[in-house]
This record gives C-alpha cells, sequence and structure tokens, in this order.
C-alpha cells in the first residue's frame, strides 16, 4: 500500500506562502494542503495535493545537520540522470538552492500514485508464489540499475570510483562517532574488524542506491513490476555488492532477531527465496558468473553497521528536536543489537553466496564469458529489432541474402574486442567447457553466433580444416574463413536418399587423372546461399569403392561455389522460414563439377572418419546454444505470466502454467549439466571417448528446447505463433534440431548399444 500522509509536525512546518509563490513562477499549480508522509527517517517528505496534480517535496531537516549527510541536490541529479535513462524513479521536476523559500534546498518530484510499498518484508497476505514474485522483481531491478553504463548516465564527479568499501566503512564511522550518546563496545569491535578486513578486490565500480530495501520499491497497483525506486540520498558510485548485501541482510539474519525498522524474520516464510537462489538471479541478469562472487560476509557487517550508523543518526537527530519520524527516539535501542548481529554475520562460515560449479570455467573462460555476455547486453541484443526490420523490408530483394550493416558493424566490434572465433581452442585459448558457456550466451540471439565468428556450419568446416587441410587448404579456404571474409556451407543430406543412415548418400565423386568429377544433388545445404559463401565441404560417395567398407567408400572434398555446374536450386523454408539470416537451406545440384585433386580432404575414402570428429565439437556447441536459446524463451514465458490476468487472477497463479514454468526450468538445468559433462569428457577423453555423452546431450537438448519454447507459445496464446515475437522463430530452430545432426532415433540407438558395451565391460570386471 501507498504511505499515508500525517498531519506536518511543528518543527517541520515552514512558509507555505513562499512554496506557493515560487512554484506559481515555475509554473506549477500547488494551491492547497501540505502533508508530511509519515515514513520518512533522514530527509523530510512532504505530499503537496492540488484539484489537478500531486507532488513530492524533499528538503533538508531544520537545524545543525551532520557533515556531508542529507544532500538533497545529489538526490535531484541522480534521479534526473535515471528518468532520462529509463530506469524506474520518480520524474524530477525542479531543484531549489534557495534557503529563502522555505528555509532549506529542497527539491520537487512526481507523485508515484496507486502503487504499493511493502513495509512488512514477509508480505503477509500474499502465496507463496506472489512472494517468490515480489522479490525476483525486486533482485531483478537492483541487477538492472547495476547494469547501466555510467559514462552514457553523465555523472561525472559523482562518485569517486575504486576503493568505495574502505571509503564506506570510514564514513559510517565518522557519521556514528558525529552522533554517539554514549560508548558502545560492539560498535568499536564492528569498526575496528571492518577496517581490518576490506575487500582484497574493490575496483569494481557501478551506480549504487545505497539503501536498496523492499520498503524503498513502489510496486504496480496489480503486477509484479517496480514503477519506482525511492529514497537516493545514500546514492553513489561503487561496489555494487554493496547494495546486494544491504537487500539480502534480512535472509541472513538469526530468526530470533526482533529490531525496529530493519530487521524481520525471513528465512521461515514459505515463498520468499533464499539468498543463494537471489544472487543466482542477480548474477544472471548482470551475466555474471554466481561462484565469481566473494563470500558476503564483509558486505552483510557493513550493512548492519551503516544500519545502525543510520539508527544512531536518527536517534540524534530526536535528541536535538528536528528527527522526521514521530518513533525516532525508539531508533537509540536498536544501536548495540545491530552492531552485535553484524559481528556474528562477520565471523560467520554461512555467509557465502553459492558453492562452486559442478564443471568450473578456467579463469580465462570466466573473463571471456564475462566479456560476451557484456557485449551481448550493450550491442548484441539491443540490435535485434533493427535486423528484423531489415529482412522483413527485404523479403522479396536479393539483399535478403546479404547480411545488414548492423551485424557486419557488430562483427568489426567484436574482432576488435578480442571476441572472435571462441570455438576453437587452437585460436581462443579456451577448453571446450569454457565455449560451453559461452555458446549458451550466444543462444539467446539468433544472430549472435555471426558476430563473433561462432557460426555454423562455418565453425565445424574450419575445425575440419585446421585438423586436416593441408596447408594449400588452410591459405585459401581456412584463413578467410577465421578472419570473416568469406562464409561456407556443409552439403551432405540429400533429397532422394534416408539421409538418417548417411551410408546411403548417392552424390558421385570420380577421378579423372588430377581432376575430380562430382554429380548429385543435396539439400538442407545450410549457409549456401548467404552472398558470402565461397566454399562447400562435400560428402560424396567415391566411385573408386570397391573393397571398401560400408563407412570407407565416402569422402569430404572442397568446392568453391562458383564452380561451373554448381546450381543453386531453390532456398528450403522451415515452417514457413527461409532462415536467411543464416544463408538459408539450400537445394544445392552439381552437374559435372570439376575441381583439382587437391581439393580432397586428407583423403579418399576418409569422410566418415572426418565426420565423426567434426560432429563431436558441433553438436555441443548446438546443445550449449539450445540451452540459451531455451533460457530466453522461459524469460519470455514468466514475463507473459506475470503481466497477464485470466478469470481472476495472474497466469502464473494457474497451477499447471505455475508447473510448467517449473518443469522448464528442471529440464533447462538437467540439460545444462548433462552437456556440461559432455564438454569435460570431450575436454579430458577426447571425441571418440565421449561419443556416449555427445549422443546423449543431441536427444536431451532437442528435446528439452523443444518443450520449453512449446510452453512459452502457449502462455502467449495467438501471440506466440506471430512474428511479434520471437517463439516461432524460435520453435522453427528448436524442432528442426530433433533432425539435423542425425534423428533423435539415430542418437537413441546409438546410446543404447554404447550403454550395453559399457554394461558388458563391467559385468566382465567383476568377474
Amino acid at each position: 500500500m501507498e504511505d499515508q500522509p500525517t498531519s506536518v509536525r511543528e518543527q517541520h512546518k515552514f512558509n507555505v506562502g513562499n512554496l506557493q509563490r515560487y512554484l506559481h513562477e515555475k509554473s506549477l499549480n500547488a494551491n492547497d494542503i501540505l502533508y508530511l508522509c509519515s515514513a520518512g527517517q533522514s530527509n523530510p517528505t512532504f505530499l503537496i495535493q492540488t484539484p489537478s496534480t500531486n507532488y513530492v517535496l524533499r528538503k533538508k531537516p531544520p537545524g545543525e545537520l551532520l557533515p556531508g549527510a542529507h544532500k538533497v541536490d545529489r538526490e535531484y541529479r541522480v534521479q534526473t540522470a535515471l528518468f532520462s535513462a529509463g530506469f524506474p524513479v520518480p520524474q524530477p521536476l525542479l531543484f531549489c538552492n534557495d534557503a529563502e523559500v522555505i528555509g532549506t534546498e529542497f527539491y520537487l518530484m512526481e507523485h508515484v500514485k496507486q502503487g504499493r510499498i511493502f513495509r512488512d518484508f514477509q508480505l503477509p497476505g500474499m502465496s507463496p508464489a506472489q512472494r517468490t514474485s515480489v522479490y525476483t522483481t525486486a533482485v531483478e531491478n537492483l541487477a538492472k540499475l547495476h547494469s547501466l553504463d555510467l559514462p552514457s548516465l553523465k555523472l561525472e564527479g559523482f562518485g569517486r570510483g575504486p576503493g568505495y568499501c574502505k571509503r564506506q566503512v570510514s564514513t559510517w564511522t565518522k557519521q556514528y562517532t558525529a552522533s554517539a550518546h554514549r560508548d558502545i563496545p560492539a560498535v568499536n569491535e564492528l569498526c575496528d574488524w571492518l577496517m581490518r578486513n576490506l575487500p582484497d578486490k574493490d575496483d569494481e565500480v557501478t551506480l549504487v542506491h545505497g539503501d536498496y530495501r523492499l520498503d524503498n520499491l513502489i510496486f504496480h497497483p496489480t503486477e509484479t513490476r517496480v514503477m519506482a525506486l525511492l529514497d537516493w540520498e545514500l546514492s553513489t558510485t561503487g561496489n555494487p555488492l554493496a547494495d546486494l548485501a544491504f537487500f539480502l541482510v534480512p535472509l541472513y539474519c538469526p530468526t530470533d532477531l526482533k529490531i525496529k525498522s530493519f530487521i524481520f524474520n525471513l528465512k521461515e516464510v514459505e515463498g520468499i527465496p533464499s539468498p543463494s537462489e537471489l544472487i543466482s538471479i542477480y548474477c544472471r541478469c548482470r551475466g555474471i558468473p554466481s561462484a565469481s562472487l566473494p563470500p558476503l560476509n564483509f558486505y552483510l557487517a557493513l550493512s548492519l553497521f551503516k544500519a545502525a550508523a543510520i539508527s544512531q543518526g536518527v536517534y540524534a537527530r530526536y535528541l536535538l528536536g528536528n528527527a522526521s519520524a514521530p518513533d525516532a527516539d525508539q531508533y537509540g535501542q536498536t544501536v548495540e543489537p545491530l552492531a552485535k548481529v553484524a559481528l556474528q554475520l562477520a565471523k560467520s562460515p554461512l555467509a557465502g553466496p553459492t558453492k562452486d560449479r559442478l564443471f568450473p570455467q578456467t579463469a580465462k573462460g570466466q573473463a571471456v564469458l564475462q566479456q560476451v555476455k557484456d557485449f551481448m547486453q550493450q550491442y548484441v541484443l539491443p540490435a535485434q529489432q533493427e535486423v528484423a526490420e531489415y529482412y522483413t523490408k527485404h523479403s522479396q530483394s536479393p539483399l535478403r541474402w546479404q547480411a545488414p550493416k548492423i551485424i557486419e558493424d557488430l562483427k568489426e566490434k567484436a574482432k576488435q574486442a578480442g571476441l572472435w572465433n571462441l570455438f576453437l581452442p587452437a585460436v581462443s585459448g579456451l577448453t571446450q567447457l569454457d565455449y560451453a558457456y559461452i555458446a549458451e550466451e550466444m543462444g539467446r540471439c539468433l544472430f549472435a553466433p555471426e558476430v563473433f565468428n561462432c557460426q555454423a556450419p562455418d565453425t565445424g568446416n574450419m575445425e575440419v580444416l585446421h585438423m586436416f587441410g593441408t596447408e594449400e587448404q588452410k591459405k585459401k579456404w581456412l584463413e578467410p574463413l577465421l578472419s570473416g571474409e568469406i562464409h561456407s556451407c556443409f552439403c551432405m543430406t540429400e533429397p532422394d536418399v534416408a539421409s538418417s543412415d548417411a551410408a546411403n548418400m548417392e552424390c558421385r565423386l570420380h577421378r579423372d587423372k588430377n581432376t575430380y568429377i562430382i554429380n548429385g544433388k543435396k539439400w538442407w545445404s545450410s549457409g549456401a546461399g548467404s552472398a558470402r559463401c565461397k566454399v562447400a565441404i562435400v560428402m560424396c560417395r567415391s566411385s573408386s569403392e570397391h573393397g571398401h567398407s560400408r563407412h570407407g567408400q565416402h569422402s569430404m572434398i572442397l568446392v568453391p561455389m562458383n564452380t561451373p555446374g554448381v546450381k543453386l536450386i531453390r532456398p528450403l523454408t522451415v515452417f514457413g522460414h527461409d532462415d536467411a539470416i543464416h544463408g538459408g537451406h539450400f537445394e544445392v545440384h552439381f552437374e559435372n563439377v570439376q575441381v583439382p585433386v587437391s581439393n580432397m580432404i586428407l583423403g579418399e575414402g576418409r569422410g566418415f572418419e572426418i565426420a565423426q570428429r567434426r560432429l563431436g565439437p558441433g553438436r555441443l556447441h548446438h546443445c550449449m546454444r539450445a540451452v540459451g536459446c531455451a533460457e530466453q524463451a522461459l524469460e519470455l514465458l514468466c514475463q507473459r505470466a506475470a503481466s497477464r490476468r485470466t478469470f481472476g487472477k495472474n497466469l502464473y497463479q494457474h497451477e499447471v502454467v505455475a508447473h510448467w514454468i517449473a518443469e522448464c526450468r528442471l529440464m533447462i538445468e538437467q540439460t545444462r549439466l548433462l552437456t556440461l559433462s559432455a564438454a569435460h569428457a570431450l575436454d579430458t577423453l577426447g571425441s571418440r571417448a565421449a561419443r556416449k555423452q555427445i549422443a546423449m546431450i543431441k536427444v536431451a537438448a532437442a528435446r528439452m528446447v523443444c518443450k520449453v519454447v512449446d510452453c512459452a507459445i502457449q502462455v502467449h496464446g495467438g501471440a506466440g505463433v506471430s512474428g511479434d515475437f520471437p517463439l516461432a522463430q524460435m520453435y522453427s530452430y528448436a524442432r528442426t534440431l530433433r533432425i539435423a545432426d542425425g534423428p533423435d532415433e539415430v542418437h537413441l540407438s546409438s546410446i543404447a548399444i554404447l550403454e550395453l558395451k559399457d554394461q558388458l565391460k563391467q559385468a566382465r570386471a567383476r568377474l
């Protein structure tokens, strides 16, 4: 519910006539009643009601003030910057530094009407699902604040950069000392502990709120959406973990703790997420690995020290007679208990946010992942609308098969940032496990892999040339592919045979002196339509197959796309989508195509040997991109479920939708772990030993992403299958994945055979 105003107390009254005249000069009408909002503890806050609109006024308290406190000009400045950036704050209207008007500086802002402020952090009267939604939304809003680009806010000089924690300890120690009315040993011990245990790393700088609590948020009257974040008095730039810990501290405190206005028993309230769950959400929204966060002991202790110093300040203002709240006299009793709890948390082994990952990245992998996430947030995701408009505009134009300028520009940015060819360990220095996490991030956007030169089928083709190409082949084709100058395609599937059995392929190749001649049909040749597609790797059946095994009859050969006889017949569509953004999926005919013998890769008859090496990492990349796609679909599902109502309640309150959300989360987490396990096996055991894991993830990931996207479509209703949302295109990708690189049934047969072999081997070992 909203703050309920109370009558202005005597010590806070000022010349209303002066204010009305001043506002009239500023073309603002304020001719009616003046109230003091009851919740303020620091800067007095007034509600100004008029027949047409309401305003909120924030001013300094009267009388003697603590040094550096109550800087209302800073509040006005930061709110102005945030409002311009689209962050949810009340709209600032004017700032007055003329103390003659009402006795102190003040600023005026809009009054956010009809919102909800939750004073009781236990959220009584709400269902567990509603409590989860409120806390999740609050921590997502905090992550959004910390993700803002500081330079674009133009808040130069607003803070002092790195070293925030030391400054905070020093500042609050001074504030406490200046307002202390008696000596409290626990506070002295806490001050000493904080200064001796400053974080080793304190160089991250974001905009911080300084007092981020649930009761400083105004939520929409019916939706779980933040309309405004209030009370920016303590805002500055510095370490974001201080904000996160301040928000989480009630969840870490002892269950029997009862301290007025600061701590509430939240641990056993059904529906309120645990600290580790909220930290995971925060990290996911910011695009940082939760395992990289340090234990929060210091930050939790600092939060409670700040609360104790604020309590002491409120009580000091009561003693001076200029406190904003009627119960300010009670705050002196909270200082010592807060300090004692802070000392408990400071030394507690339970304050760490998360456990280490089961499959941890290398230090380099973590750093690159963070760079990719930042790049995605800053450049790639905001470009999605422009890219979609390009392909809509050129639906019937040859330009459709050329990448839009914005993608080319993003590719250049990524290359300059060193985020290029990350899929190839020999070039990037990353492990397959490192890249698996990165591939998941890229999976959130359909064209993201191309931005980093990590798109299929080029990645697989580059791996083939890197592992098996001659020096001449590498010079001519691999180098321009790695630089992004050209694209390629892979021609394997055929329209006239059942390609689920790859040995059925009939595209023929025979040698004539120093030339190979190729004849046959291929289709689903992804990327063949791109204007930059200059070469194909073609799988052919050799004419000299006599005496060879069933899997020793095929070869892979390089065919330049401009070779006479190479004909692009038509682009195929997937549920009506031509996938022009990926260069399409073309039917390609080869009619007496002649290429030099030097274009043969590794040797005639060794196509399946190459394919097995090619498909291992490629399938891994597909599966992790599928996890990223599913995460994006689940995010859209949850947003829709929280914002739409049917039959008197939010969609997520219907049990069937709630179960879909839960099932999707289960499937995503299971698939991610299975895929990371396969990546680990690929790194440590090699592609041959990891065959079963790779086959398992191919089935699991394809099924999972198909189901998650389908649930998201169902929750969106008709909008889900329209072009207004990306879900229809995501589904076409997801459903195709159950066929591409081998249908589910083929992989299941392989898994069964490998499992039987493993079981028999174990049985023999027990004998």
